[in-house]
């Protein structure tokens, strides 16, 4: 197959996507629905950190999550556990969830009125970078043992992102890992991009996380969400 018809393929397969991305985005508009789009390398702790947010914030506003893997419903029982309704989506040899994906996800979630959807993407800094979800933005979780050069190394992903979090800051003292860097790394490519350090298994870095979400409502629909905190 000719290089020309290579490119060819991925624009109707990346235009197609964007307008099923576009149709997902006017439902969550319409439903009041803010959406996040949650990436990261495997191990980086996505689902950990999304069990930990669910579990504290369900009680002040709807939330549904959108579990993506390749195999397995390991996350999604992980999140169900929370009380929180998730439904799995298994992509197969797939790398990445895409707008098709998620919108067939969200018509089995239960109404979310004004509240929020994360979507937990299959584990990779590479593909899920160029698949528009519909989403309000995507959320890079990036931990401290995976060492200071990912964002150069995979830079579509962070420049896509609006918010960087760098998980298990917790174990930065016995990794000698060097935060200051990381974040210099980010913004090279990125300049905009935003940092907020956490840790799962402690919860540390929570609320200032919680905080971001919130100010990401309130400009996204004024009304809903601010009496949450």
């Amino acid at each position: 197959m000719s290089s020309d018809r290579i490119i060819q393929i991925e624009r109707d397969i990346l235009g197609k996507n964007d307008r099923l991305a576009a149709d997902n985005r006017a439902r969550f508009r319409a439903d009041g629905v803010l959406a996040f789009n949650l990436v990261s390398s495997p191990g980086a702790g996505k689902t950990s950190l999304l069990v930990r947010t669910v579990s504290e914030l369900k009680d002040s506003f709807p939330i549904g999550v959108i579990e993506g893997d390749q195999q397995t419903s390991n996350d999604a029982e992980r999140i169900r556990a929370t009380g929180v309704p998730a439904i799995q989506v298994n992509t197969g040899k797939g790398c990445h969830l895409d707008a098709a994906m998620v919108g067939e996800a969200y018509d089995r979630l239960p109404w979310l009125n004004g509240g929020v959807v994360f979507i937990e993407n299959v584990g990779n800094l590479v593909c899920p970078a160029a698949f528009d979800l519909g989403e309000a933005c995507k959320i890079v979780v990036f931990s401290t043992t995976e060492g200071e050069d990912k964002p150069l190394k995979y830079p579509d992903m962070f420049a896509a992102s609006a918010l960087m979090l760098i998980n298990k800051i917790d174990l930065a003292p016995v990794l000698d890992f060097d935060l200051a860097r990381t974040i210099e790394y980010a913004r090279r490519v990125n300049p905009r991009i935003e940092v907020l350090t956490v840790s799962a298994r402690t919860g540390e870095g929570f609320l200032a996380f919680y905080a971001w979400l919130r100010k990401r409502a309130s400009k996204a629909k004024p009304a809903e969400m601010t009496a949450a905190e």
